[in-house]
């Protein structure tokens, strides 16, 4: 098992594990539900409605940007649970991202890994998104890489292809330096597996407890992790605790 201090960056997913991508979801649904009178839609379904069109537009449309994206997902869901939508409002959806607020640990946690690391961000939001986002962070980031940059979204493969070549080129990292920490194990933890990526868990929903899936797509087996944490905070603590006790070696 490595060691925290073993590692020379920390590479992020945001929507999920920074940024609380699951209220901004359910509030930039609201719209929707206030113009379909009586539906009884709950923030469980919607959050599971919106896991399943985001993934299936993101397989289906890899090129397509994030805003534009994200409005096909409320048409989807609309259609899906029989609401009525017009294109205001799906407009409205895909432009929500900047709204998204950060978790409350999120910033402080940053300011203390980026003691430590080097910190960067591997989304699949566009480049104007991730930067109404960072804002929020309290930190400036090493490096960002969007699915814009990239032309795929996460799971692909392409996306940590190009992560580890940029990380190397733009960083002099290489993938033994890099912990890769995030909340989904369906956008991140899986390839992260795939290509030897050593990663930190940020179980923000407990599903380790037995907690729901959310906004993120169920998968049959979890895949493997070398920490797991509930929260930025946590972790970072973490960090510092092996720190003081001379984990930096």
């Amino acid at each position: 098992m490595s060691r925290l201090s073993d590692f020379r960056a920390l590479t992020f997913d945001c929507y999920g594990t920074l940024i609380d991508w699951e209220i901004g979801i359910w509030e930039a649904l609201q719209p929707l539900i206030l113009h379909n009178p009586g539906s009884d839609l709950t923030r469980e379904a919607a959050l599971a409605a919106f896991a399943q069109w985001e993934s299936r537009q993101q397989s289906a449309t890899p090129d397509m940007g994030y805003p534009e994206l994200l409005a096909r997902v409320h048409r989807g869901i609309a259609e899906n649970l029989r609401l009525e939508s017009t294109r205001d409002l799906d407009a409205a959806f895909g432009a929500s991202v900047p709204h998204w607020p950060a978790y409350p640990d999120s910033a402080d946690g940053l300011r203390l890994l980026s003691r430590y690391y080097k910190l960067v961000i591997l989304s699949n939001v566009d480049r104007d998104g991730i930067a109404a986002s960072t804002r929020k962070l309290g930190v400036e980031f090493d490096a960002v890489y969007t699915a814009q940059d990239i032309g795929s979204y996460k799971p692909a493969d392409a996306n940590f292809s190009y992560l580890l070549d940029h990380l190397k080129s733009d960083l002099g990292l290489q993938r033994s330096e890099v912990l890769h920490v995030a909340q989904s194990l369906y956008h991140d933890h899986a390839p992260a597996n795939r290509f030897g990526i050593a990663n930190a868990w940020i179980d923000r929903q407990r599903l380790s407890e037995g907690g729901s899936w959310g906004a993120t797509e169920p998968m049959e087996s979890i895949p493997s992790t070398d920490f797991v944490y509930f929260s930025i905070r946590e972790m970072a603590k973490a960090v510092a605790a092996e720190r003081e006790r001379g984990g930096s070696g």
